[in-house]
């Protein structure tokens, strides 16, 4: 009996040095947590070059995250691959908050769906939504049109004569123009570059007729009169875009296409680290000088409601461009 007792006892002094061990290991889990971001800086990685519109967002961004997390935020770009390098070499990193990604539907929708072995983006958790912008419709001062109608009629008029420069195969302003065509019937032919600038650099050399570029790289050419913008993608005219009509004041009210810039963390990231970063990025987009930096660029802050709130926007919207993809027969470079 003596023998038994005794082996019951050290039974319980061993399962309760275990519940000890296993509640020491909680809370030191906890506490890492919670002492993010101290250990180190943040690696903020985009999938673009330097001086693009990412890149601008990222830079903007960085400096008031950094104030509000109180650790430095360092901006890493990781170009290649049309953004898909950048998404993939987050999504594989440790999920401890100290890997960050800014991406756009280019890496998160449109890539995945041309390419079905890249499955980077179930290993990437939504944070929130930081920006929304529409594309700009813009042709060379030259070609006779000034206005979404005069563009259709005259790409009618000659069909396949009209060419449009891109920043590359399946990225916005491709898929923008293509769903343009889908839309009014209208055939154009698409001129890929290797990136906005020389896109844009194309249609100003008189290389190409127009493009649907992102605000960043079209409205200085507009503003020094070296392009003219005809109409924006969104519904509606912007005060990102003055003076330019949206597409229903263009007469063209079932076409409309905006592209966002969010924030991702490496699926397994703890969600007091994930709120910590939604609510940090929601501190910095309510900066008014945050706002008119982006606004100059033709972005308009847009945070989502939540985590949740941004991973239920992205279900829908991963549908909108797969289907795009698809109906543009769009086909890996």
């Amino acid at each position: 009996m003596a023998r038994t007792e005794s082996l019951r006892c050290t039974r319980r002094r061993v399962i309760a040095s275990g519940g000890a061990l296993a509640l020491g290991v909680l809370g030191i889990g906890r506490a890492h947590a919670q002492a993010w971001p101290a250990a180190r800086p943040i690696r903020l990685v985009i999938g673009f070059a330097p001086g693009g519109a990412a890149d601008y967002v990222a830079r903007t961004l960085g400096e008031p995250l950094a104030r509000t997390l109180g650790q430095a935020v360092v901006v890493e770009n990781r170009a290649g691959a049309g953004s898909s390098l950048a998404a993939d070499f987050v999504a594989r990193a440790p999920a401890d908050g100290y890997t960050i990604l800014i991406a756009s539907p280019s890496s998160i929708s449109v890539n995945p769906a041309l390419n079905p072995k890249l499955t980077y983006a179930k290993d990437l958790l939504p944070v929130t939504k930081l920006t929304s912008s529409p594309l700009v419709i813009a042709v060379h001062p030259d070609l006779p049109v000034r206005s979404l109608q005069e563009l259709i009629a005259l790409a009618k008029k000659k069909p396949g004569s009209l060419n449009y420069a891109t920043s590359g195969n399946g990225s916005a302003p491709h898929l923008g123009a293509a769903h343009f065509s889908a839309v009014t019937g209208v055939e154009m032919v698409q001129i890929p570059y290797k990136g906005g600038a020389p896109a844009i650099a194309a249609v100003v050399a008189g290389d190409a007729h127009l493009t649907f570029g992102t605000p960043p790289s079209v409205l200085p050419m507009v503003q020094a009169g070296r392009l003219r913008a005809i109409a924006v993608t969104s519904p509606n005219g912007t005060p990102l875009v003055p003076g330019v009509p949206g597409t229903i004041e263009a007469g063209l009210p079932n076409y409309s296409l905006s592209f966002w810039y969010g924030l991702f963390v490496p699926v397994g990231t703890a969600p007091e680290i994930v709120r910590k970063l939604f609510d940090a990025a929601q501190v910095a987009l309510q900066r008014s000088d945050v706002k008119a930096v982006l606004a100059r660029e033709g972005a308009e802050v847009a945070p989502s409601q939540s985590p949740d709130e941004f991973a239920a926007f992205l279900e829908g919207d991963n549908r909108f461009w797969a289907k795009l993809v698809k109906d543009a027969g769009v086909k890996p470079e």
